[in-house]
């Protein structure tokens, strides 16, 4: 909706904004240096809304905590914006400055009154009515999310409703206001900036325009296909059907991380040859036939990061890495030489500068200036000067040439997850992130740590009473797709029907033989976070089975035995 996949404000802004929606996004644990920010501004008097069905640690710091059911995102959006027009809270001179389609979209939201957004999603009517109010009457108003509107498989509307009150209220495109998806890792954003996307080359630059393909052309002295690629579910469907055979993996590890990893399993193994080139061996390259040691950790390796802000940051080597380990560059570069192709070795600063003379964003971003500055937002244009820290100020301009092509507003309709609860599957799983790990596991799984508890079945005390579970006990948890064994865990933030559970462990539970492969059509994301499940008590005779293949203590039996 505006062209380029950023975060639109700086962490800077984020602590002297006046009120921030953290929607579908557990900050504290999951982004907990971007929390530190935001939490600045709480004590310095700005409110804060968390928008999540459960209630998280950062809902502790809420002013309000909007627990909603799961997948009832654009039900909330679609109310709060039109609870915004109703009250003539609408920033109109924006909407007729800056955007476009909004009387279809104002036509679009009309059914979805504050009475019947409180029945689908569970908010009361009074709580919708003060976040809309309180969010268009902002002078500076921040919206943040992450996985909590991205997985699920209409991710893609999910953002796009949330943009709409951004465009509703004018909160983007000037300082302390802006549109904020925070990415769950150090160089995600880096990793689209530089074209690990597969319709855009490094910068956003489309693969169907003919100019951006001839100046990458004549630098790299290839022929760019002009069709866009395959994202990653697209790939995983084309191993079902026999047209991808050879897969090579750089630093991902999708046998733990994607959806119904039954399947994703069954799809590796089939292939013809699979290469992973990774700092650990992890679940994935368990699988490869061929696996190319990376010296890939942050502190092994130079070259730069960004990071959620779009600030461009330089890495530096400071240790060694292990013998037979080596760079990615050099890695690529001897492939690249077997192939039959001859690339002069190059350190990182010559890889970036190539970089930077092919993507506008980031022309100006010498490694002198990002000593300089200690890291610079993109756009940088050129090394005179630095842009402003927020995107899309040319929307405020007066002069109508300046200012561009309009916003458009975008009209999406509510649908429910995939995954129907039933009598069989009575309880919605979500799936997440907790601070003491990261991800799969594969970095913060090899260390002992007072902090970690293993993984369990987070359940609300409503739910362990019905299901007559202690804190602790082992129990199955099983979806249409598979099974896992794991341990209870009483968690008082979640409501009755909803359990939670994490992909941190692969080694103890699978988490994902559970989660439905429903995907987004235009991402590909996976729905992780509305599982149907059901949680059985296991017997005594599961149990001595799992003692004797050494998965339970011994004294589980001991406790059954005592609660029979």
């Amino acid at each position: 909706m505006f062209g380029a996949g950023g975060g639109t404000s700086s962490y800077q802004e984020v602590e002297d904004t006046d009120l921030v929606i953290l929607w579908g996004s557990n900050a504290r644990e999951t982004h907990p240096i971007f929390f530190h920010h935001l939490l600045k501004a709480v004590h310095r008097g700005a409110r804060l809304y968390v928008i999540d069905p459960r209630r998280t640690t950062s809902a502790q710091w809420a002013d309000q905590w909007l627990g909603l059911n799961v997948g009832t995102d654009i039900p909330l959006a679609l109310a709060v914006a039109r609870e915004i027009i109703h009250s003539g809270l609408a920033n109109q001179a924006f909407i007729d400055r800056a955007t476009s389609g909004y009387e279809e979209f104002a036509a679009h939201v009309e059914p979805w009154t504050l009475e019947a957004a409180a029945l689908e999603t569970g908010v009361p009517a009074e709580v919708i009515k003060e976040l809309a109010h309180n969010y268009a009457r902002a002078d500076r108003a921040q919206l943040c999310w992450t996985l909590g509107i991205t997985e699920h498989h209409n991710a893609t509307d999910n953002v796009r409703a949330l943009i709409n009150l951004s465009l509703l209220t004018g909160h983007v495109g000037k300082y302390g206001s802006g549109l904020n998806p925070l990415r769950g890792q150090n160089n995600v954003q880096g990793g689209g900036d530089m074209g690990a996307i597969p319709n855009r080359l490094p910068g956003f630059q489309d693969t169907r325009d003919d100019e951006v393909r001839a100046k990458f052309d004549r630098m790299w002295g290839s022929q760019i296909p002009a069709e866009h690629g395959m994202h990653l579910t697209q790939m995983l469907e084309a191993m079902d059907e026999g047209e991808l055979t050879s897969v090579y993996v750089i630093g991902e590890n999708p046998m733990q991380s994607e959806a119904d990893s039954t399947r994703t399993r069954a799809r590796l193994t089939g292939l013809d040859h699979l290469v992973v080139q990774d700092i650990f061996l992890t679940k994935t390259a368990e699988l490869a036939d061929v696996v190319l040691p990376a010296s890939a950790a942050w502190c092994e390796s130079e070259g730069t990061v960004t990071n959620s802000e779009r600030r461009v940051q330089r890495v530096r080597k400071a240790l060694e890495a292990p013998e037979g380990a080596r760079d990615d560059i050099d890695i690529l570069r001897d492939l690249a030489g077997r192939l039959g192709h001859d690339w002069e070795a190059q350190t990182a600063e010559q890889v970036w500068d190539e970089l930077r003379a092919l993507s506008p964003l980031h022309a100006g971003m010498s490694y002198r200036r990002l000593e300089e500055f200690g890291g610079i937002q993109w756009p940088c244009y050129s090394e005179d000067r630095l842009e402003p820290t927020y995107l899309h100020g040319r929307l405020w301009h007066t002069d109508p040439e300046q200012r561009g092509t309009p916003a458009p507003f975008a009209p999406v309709a509510h649908s429910l997850p995939v995954d129907v609860l039933d009598d069989d599957f009575p309880l919605r799983l979500t799936t997440g992130r907790r601070l003491s790990e990261y991800n799969t596991g594969v970095q913060t799984g090899g260390y002992a740590s007072p902090l970690r508890r293993g993984e369990t079945l987070d359940l609300g005390p409503e739910d362990a009473e019905a299901l007559g579970l202690s804190p602790g006990e082992v129990v199955r948890v099983s979806s249409r797709r598979g099974a896992v064994v794991v341990r209870t865990h009483l968690d008082h933030g979640l409501r009755r029907g909803l359990v939670f559970m994490t992909c941190h462990f692969p080694d103890e539970v699978d988490t994902n033989a559970l989660t439905i492969e429903a995907t987004d059509p235009i991402a590909g994301t996976a729905e992780y976070k509305a599982t149907a499940v059901r949680v059985d008590r296991l017997t005594a005779d599961e149990l001595a089975a799992l003692a004797a293949e050494g998965e339970v203590a011994r004294d589980e039996l001991a406790a059954l035995a005592t609660s029979e």
